[in-house]
């Protein structure tokens, strides 16, 4: 099953989004605040240009 890690920006209160990418062609994403809750799946390739895009809107 999906082996989730929680970022290194997430404060105590768990305000954060998990990130697995332990199986192979999926990256899955969920709440921390829901670990039970939904999962979102995506393709490398979407994940990848996802936070590429995240970078280049940074200050």
């Amino acid at each position: 099953m999906f082996r989730f890690v929680k970022s290194s920006y997430s404060t105590v209160q768990n305000d954060c989004v998990e990130v697995a990418r332990n199986i192979p062609h999926t990256v899955a994403l969920r709440d921390s605040k829901r670990p039970g809750g939904p999962v979102v799946t995506l393709a490398p390739a979407a994940w990848g240009a996802f936070t590429a895009d995240l970078r280049r809107q940074q200050p």
